[in-house]
């Protein structure tokens, strides 16, 4: 719920075109996730720095505001599925040079279901990624 409201305050304060959670910056985190979670979500997102440079610290989460023609934007112009959508829309968003402002989050994992995290999707990810940065 705070969540709720933290993001459009966010969004008034410095005009920004997307906010995104972030896990990774401030008093953001995971709470629930083992180890070996903890590592791909790491990993994938330290590759993804390296790579993609991409000046948002979180793109594999997907807690984001979006401006409502910013959103239209970014839908007409990406073209991943699964996870790796996720981070080709903020790859594409600084590449069209819309603003990108982050929101520290806690992440807690799901208490009912489990995820979808396999091994198809690490790789799809993988090659979504090589792909990014052989297109940006």
């Amino acid at each position: 719920m705070l969540l709720m409201c933290l993001f459009p305050r966010k969004q008034r304060q410095g005009g920004y075109d997307v906010v995104a959670g972030t896990r990774y910056r401030g008093d953001g985190g995971v709470y629930g996730w083992d180890l070996r979670r903890k590592l791909i979500s790491r990993g994938a997102n330290f590759v993804t720095q390296v790579l993609l440079r991409p000046g948002a610290s979180d793109l594999t989460g997907s807690f984001r505001l979006y401006k409502k023609e910013v959103l239209e934007s970014l839908v007409s112009c990406c073209v991943s599925k699964g996870y790796v959508f996720q981070m080709e829309m903020i790859v594409r968003a600084r590449q069209l040079k819309y603003t990108i402002g982050e929101v520290p989050i806690t992440f807690v994992d799901r208490v009912y279901g489990e995820s979808k995290l396999g091994g198809n999707e690490i790789v799809s990810f993988l090659k979504g990624l090589l792909t990014l940065f052989a297109t940006t």
